[in-house]
């Protein structure tokens, strides 16, 4: 069932900010049609950042026996238990997240988490399509990051799913921060009859 008021959360991550790419991310996404119900730049603590990323023991277990496995092959040493190297992953975003100021947004609209899913891109720049933020915007790669003990820097995160994108709104934002307003763009987006245009 479509859902009009569909929300997805947003955050801008220090690279982005540092690189002065609010205004042209903010802008890509504004042009589909989704309507920003709230906005606001923010230090986050690790704490938020923990809970944010939401993993679990299984998690880190599966994540850090990749980890293990790549290490093997690479030939280098292995020296933890492999949930300590998923739990690194986490540890680098917490640390790239909490280094300077980052901008949190709610979008609404319909399927406004798969819309804006479509226009953020994958994971890694480097394989990100063309025509994505992440494609168009940073050259980042997971074998750099990796090469260099950090997370990968790829300006921005958003929701994966509606359910998470109510998750993540409840970290970053409170009730009173969501503003609810009529935006005359969504009369040409979902009134039925367009009745309103002509005089």
């Amino acid at each position: 069932m479509a859902n009009k008021k569909e929300r997805s959360f947003v955050i801008i991550k220090p690279d982005g900010v540092q690189r002065s790419l609010i205004g042209e991310i903010i802008q890509r996404i504004e042009r589909t049609g989704l309507k920003l119900v709230a906005l606001k730049m923010v230090l986050p603590t690790e704490d938020q950042c923990w809970t944010h990323y939401n993993k679990d023991d299984a998690w880190f277990e599966a994540k850090g026996a990749k980890m293990v496995d790549s290490r093997k092959l690479a030939g280098l040493p292995t020296d933890k238990p492999a949930a300590e190297y998923g739990k690194d992953i986490v540890r680098a975003l917490v640390k790239f997240m909490t280094s300077g100021p980052v901008v949190a947004m709610i979008w609404q609209g319909n399927e406004a988490v798969g819309i804006v899913k479509k226009i953020v891109g994958g994971t890694e720049p480097l394989t990100s399509d063309v025509g994505t933020i992440r494609g168009d915007l940073t050259i980042d790669s997971y074998d750099l990051s990796g090469a260099d003990e950090r997370a990968v820097r790829n300006l921005i995160h958003c929701s994966d799913k509606p359910e998470e994108a109510e998750r993540e709104i409840g970290i970053w934002f409170t009730s009173d921060d969501i503003v609810n307003y009529r935006l005359l763009n969504e009369e040409i987006l979902y009134d039925v009859n367009l009745d309103g245009i002509l005089e």
